[in-house]
């Protein structure tokens, strides 16, 4: 009997831990946040993680204020996220922004890699974060997106960083029509 309760603690416990450890991530103060070693190289590559940061920040600003007009111009004009363009990732902005507010979103950089190809700077950056906020009808706080270990590729367009979408490098493991579509990415 004692060795039957002391189980059910430790197996307690464990789930508790597991299930502490999976939940979406919590908002923090910044957007984005980078771990221990993202961002070491050249000055070139630290000026451009920072231009990359700001952009996130920015967007992120732009998500805080429902400013979908301002949120627009972080999307590459050749957008394309599993076959979604700019106009039906407006669509979704405008969605989200009519049914939730005190939207915020958070950002953990794991991974980041510079490229420059044909005159063109991109990035790559793995991510785990999420985006919450307020239904709007409810009150209730909800996490509206979230994702563990994503790439987020980006361009460097009009002296910008702008998402491109998945066109950068699309993941062959999981067919277009089952793929998640997330606003961010």
């Amino acid at each position: 009997m004692m060795r039957r309760s002391v189980l059910k603690i430790i197996l307690i416990l464990a789930g508790t831990l597991i299930l502490t450890q999976c939940r979406p991530p919590t908002p923090v103060a910044a957007a984005v946040e980078y771990a221990p070693g993202v961002g070491v190289g050249t000055d070139a590559d630290r000026l451009a993680i920072k231009e990359l940061v700001a952009a996130f920040n920015e967007a992120e600003a732009a998500v805080k204020k429902a400013d979908l007009d301002a949120l627009m111009k972080f999307y590459a004009t050749t957008y394309n996220y599993h076959g979604l363009k700019r106009s039906d990732v407006r669509r979704v902005w405008e969605e989200v922004f009519l049914h939730y507010r005190d939207i915020s979103s958070s950002h953990v950089f794991t991974e980041l890699k510079l490229v420059q190809a044909d005159g063109v700077r991109k990035a790559s950056v793995t991510c785990t974060g999420g985006l919450s906020g307020t239904e709007k009808e409810t009150g209730k706080p909800i996490t509206i997106d979230s994702w563990a270990r994503e790439v987020h590729y980006l361009v460097k367009e009009e002296g910008a960083w702008r998402f491109l979408g998945n066109a950068g490098g699309a993941s062959l493991s999981a067919p277009p029509a089952s793929a998640p579509h997330h606003p961010l990415f």
